[in-house]
C-alpha cells in the first residue's frame, strides 16, 4: 500500500478512478484532501445545524457530515485524520478506514473533551482524507461486502 500524492489524486480523478465532489483546488494537500463540514448534529440538543456556526457544549458527543461526496475506486482506500486546529481545541474524533468502492459523504463521530463550548463553522475544513493505493483489486468491493452506507448523504447514524 502506498499513500497518494496531490499529483496522483488529480490523475486518478481525471481517469474517473477517484471522485471528490465538489472539488476545490485549495483543499488539496501534498498527500491528501481537506474535507469540509456540511452538517453538524448535536445529540444533547437534537440539533441539526446546516448553516452558520454550531456551538458544541462541553463534554458533548456530536457528529459531522462532510460536504464532499467521495467515490473510492476499486484499488483505492483511505484514512481520515482530524485537522490539528480542531485537536488543539479539545475535539476528538473516531475515524475508520474508507473502503475501496465506497461512494458517499462521510459521517464522523466526535466529542468535545474541553470544559468550555467550542464553535464549529459549517463549511470549515475539519479533517484530511489520505488516499492509499491497494496492491491488487479486492475480491469484492464495499457495495458487495456490506454496502450499508453506500451513497449516504448528510449525518447518517445508522441504517
Amino acid at each position: 500500500m502506498s499513500i497518494l500524492s496531490d499529483n496522483d489524486i488529480e490523475q486518478l480523478m481525471q481517469k474517473d478512478e477517484l471522485g471528490i465532489e465538489p472539488f476545490q483546488e485549495k483543499n488539496l494537500t501534498p498527500n491528501g484532501y481537506d474535507l469540509s463540514i456540511e452538517e453538524v448534529y448535536i445529540k444533547k440538543t437534537e440539533q441539526h445545524i446546516k448553516e452558520g456556526v454550531a456551538v458544541i457544549p462541553p463534554l458533548t458527543w456530536f457528529a459531522i457530515s462532510t460536504k464532499e461526496f467521495v467515490k473510492m475506486g476499486s484499488k483505492i482506500t483511505s484514512q481520515l485524520w482530524i485537522r490539528s486546529s480542531y485537536a488543539r481545541r479539545g475535539i476528538m474524533a473516531s475515524f475508520g478506514k474508507v473502503d475501496a468502492g465506497f461512494h458517499g459523504t462521510l459521517t464522523i463521530s466526535c466529542f468535545n473533551a474541553n470544559d468550555t463550548e467550542v464553535e464549529i463553522p459549517v463549511g470549515d475544513r475539519f479533517c484530511q482524507i489520505v488516499f492509499e493505493s491497494l496492491l491488487s483489486e479486492p475480491k469484492a468491493l464495499y457495495s458487495k461486502r456490506s454496502g450499508t452506507y453506500q451513497n449516504q448523504r448528510g449525518v447518517t447514524l445508522k441504517r
